[in-house]
């Protein structure tokens, strides 16, 4: 693997969570409904295009046009395990500047966006290969897709307000209090959930299951922590369903509140959704 990826000639921005979160952050996005909310891809490009093509979008060059003028959303984690993380991330940032997707971060893309910028982060659970795929781009255009990840991440708000107040998206969830509000507090629980200082028998943080005690109106859309299948609870949604790990790529159509899902080719990484199912000595509230 080569190591020359990061080296993004002037960039524009600093890192997000280098400097302060303003207030005035423009959480709340007009876009209006419909919507297609997708979990955590993970490189999973094969997946990804045959889940498009059941929700009826069409690919124009990297781009996402429905026929309907439905919005795809991008859950965050674009990268990192699958096989096709750089071209996730091109059809992601063509569509993103077209106006036909939103996206908000996950940990796996805001650590990649350090990588890019420079900072000192480990290539670790398929940040390597992510890099890879990046440094075998042309020159130019390894470029110009580092240049737009790293200027995304800077710009892009921790979670969005949707459909005039009653949805909200978020990587990793979010509680209650925190709707309205943005701060590094509320931009890393978004991003990362809250750690419980248990881990798993991988050696995973094992987080707080904050849904299960979550009471607002606000309809909250999140991934981050692989489940079985998408099922509502409190007024909230996972979608990731572990497509990475041998799951399935799930997408939740809004308003409609109906899951559409593509079953993955393979499992690109461990531990497998399967092993997940009967952990060693791992209760079903820590999957």
């Amino acid at each position: 693997m080569t190591d020359d990826a990061h080296h993004i000639d002037a960039a524009p921005h600093a890192y997000a969570e280098d400097r302060p979160i303003a207030q005035g952050t423009d959480i709340h996005d007009a876009t209006p409904p419909p919507y297609d909310i997708v979990g955590d891809v993970h490189g999973c490009i094969d997946e990804l295009r045959e889940l498009l093509d059941r929700l009826g979008y069409r690919l124009d060059g990297d781009v996402v046009r429905h026929p309907e003028g439905r919005t795809l959303i991008f859950l965050g984690d674009l990268n990192d395990r699958g096989p096709g993380s750089i071209v996730v991330w091109s059809i992601a940032l063509a569509s993103i500047d077209a106006g036909t997707a939103l996206y908000v971060p996950g940990n796996h893309d805001s650590k990649f966006a350090r990588y890019l910028m420079g900072r000192n982060v480990q290539l670790t659970y398929g940040l390597a290969e992510t890099v890879d795929e990046l440094n075998a781009l042309p020159p130019r255009r390894r470029q110009a897709v580092a240049r737009g990840i790293a200027d995304l991440l800077a710009s892009t708000p921790p979670y969005r307000i949707l459909d005039q107040g009653r949805l909200v998206v978020a990587h990793a969830g979010i509680e209650e209090w925190m709707i309205g509000k943005v701060d590094r507090h509320v931009s890393a629980f978004t991003r990362f959930g809250e750690p419980t200082g248990d881990r798993s028998p991988w050696g995973y943080p094992i987080r707080r299951d904050w849904a299960a005690e979550y009471h607002g109106a606000v309809k909250v859309v999140y991934g981050h922590t692989p489940v079985q299948r998408a099922i509502w609870r409190n007024n909230t949604i996972n979608v990731d369903t572990g497509c990475a790990f041998g799951g399935w790529l799930t997408a939740l159509r809004y308003p409609e509140l109906t899951t559409v899902t593509v079953r993955a080719r393979e499992v690109y990484a461990t531990p497998s959704m399967e092993e997940r199912v009967n952990p060693p000595s791992l209760s079903a509230a820590d999957l």
